[in-house]
This record gives C-alpha cells, sequence and structure tokens, in this order.
C-alpha cells in the first residue's frame, strides 16, 4: 500500500474537488437571503382583527434554489389559522434576540406586517402540502412561495454563542408543557444555555433572556425542583 505524500502546502486544499459548498446555505429564487439547513425566522399573519401576529418560524431550506422553500406549523396556533384562512404571510428576519424570543414564546400583535428590527423580509404566499400526526399534534408542512421582498440592512456576520443559546433556550422553553418531553432535561437545558448568556452574551441576550424568564417561569420551576431533591 502507497503511503499519503505529505502535505508540502502547495497541492488543491479541496483534495481535487471541482466545487466547495457555500457556507451561506442556498439562495432560493426570489428570497432575500440565502437560506440552509432550518433558518429560524419570524413571520407576522393577519388575523381575523386585522392585526399581525408574530411568531416564530423555521425555514426549511431546498436543495436546488428553483424548489420552494418549506415551513411547518405545529397544533392549532394562530400562524396555522392565519395560513388557512389568509393564505400567507410576510418572513422576516433579524439579529435581535429580543425580537425571536417576543415572537416564540408571547402573544405579539403588530398593526404593521414589517416588524422595526427586520433586515430583510419577503412576503409569501403559501400552501399546504402535507399533514401528519405525532402524539397528539397535528404536524402540516406548507410551501412558501416569495411574493415580494426587500433587504432594509445589511450587516457583516458576525457569531455570538449568546444568540444562538438565547435561540436554543426558546425551542426548550416552548416545550415546557407538552408531555411527551421530560421537564428535568429541559430545565437544565435551560440552565445551560442561560450560562453561556450570562458568559458570552451582550445585553440584547441578557435582555432576552430575562424575557424567557418572565415568560415562562423556568427559574422557580428549577429552584422547586432543587428543594425537592434537598428534602428526599
Amino acid at each position: 500500500m502507497t503511503p499519503d505524500p505529505a502535505d508540502d502546502g502547495t497541492g488543491d486544499p479541496t483534495g481535487g474537488a471541482t466545487e466547495r459548498t457555500d457556507p451561506t446555505g442556498v439562495a432560493p429564487e426570489g428570497w432575500p437571503v440565502s437560506l440552509r439547513g432550518v433558518t429560524e425566522s419570524v413571520v407576522t399573519t393577519r388575523g381575523p382583527n386585522d392585526r399581525w401576529n408574530a411568531a416564530a418560524l423555521g425555514l426549511h431550506a431546498p436543495d436546488d434554489p428553483g424548489d420552494p422553500v418549506t415551513a411547518r406549523t405545529y397544533g392549532r396556533t394562530r400562524t396555522w389559522r392565519n395560513f388557512a384562512e389568509r393564505g400567507g404571510g410576510v418572513v422576516q428576519f433579524t439579529v435581535d434576540p429580543r425580537t425571536f424570543v417576543d415572537a416564540a414564546l408571547t402573544v405579539r400583535e403588530v398593526d404593521e406586517p414589517v416588524l422595526p428590527s427586520a433586515d430583510a423580509w419577503v412576503e409569501v404566499r403559501v400552501e399546504r402540502v402535507g399533514t401528519e400526526t405525532e402524539g397528539d399534534t397535528t404536524i402540516r408542512t406548507w410551501e412558501l412561495e416569495p411574493v415580494e421582498s426587500r433587504v432594509v440592512a445589511e450587516r457583516v456576520p458576525t457569531v455570538n454563542r449568546g444568540f444562538g443559546a438565547v435561540v436554543d433556550a426558546t425551542v426548550a422553553a416552548s416545550r415546557l408543557d407538552v408531555p411527551s418531553f421530560d421537564t428535568d432535561e429541559l430545565l437544565d437545558r435551560l440552565r445551560y444555555f442561560a450560562d453561556v448568556v450570562e458568559r458570552c452574551g451582550g445585553p440584547a441576550e441578557r435582555e432576552a433572556f430575562d424575557r424567557i424568564d418572565e415568560a415562562t417561569g423556568w427559574r422557580e420551576r428549577d429552584r422547586s425542583r432543587g428543594e425537592e431533591r434537598d428534602r428526599s
């Protein structure tokens, strides 16, 4: 067996590959940003009171730019109702963790479809293309067709662990009262994310986590859990 030659720094760093993976993901036709995997966004949908409900929405990137972006709604939410009755909404991208927490964990209704913190937005028409059931929850899959889009602000991307911890914490917090998820495990996750935000986050991330505390009361539940363990 012939040994691998030593790397002298002059070879092709791609190993001979002719294509490289774009770290920004796929740029779907008609969308103002590239998407990869599941990209977190905030969607506003018009309700029966003609106000716009803001909610978190995970966007599933297509493999090909010509294929549709999809998203899922879980259960009988306002987004599901408004998608079904209105046929669309406005998907928005923001780097403000407070906007994301409010959308994910509270009922937030606004007068205008585009939020002040949006860096980009795209109006979409939606079509339900799939339905499945997980436990007692109905999961609906929607295809999102872009109608109009705009980039409001362009930024040089930076990575902050505190922001990522806020996003992950909203997922854990939203599952606290779901029977199929282990409460102790979720509280452990929230304690970890809170520590990351305290060590790595900035003022916006810390304020966002305070809003998670207020919306869910998870710290009190965690303290009660600790007291029960001490008594046992």
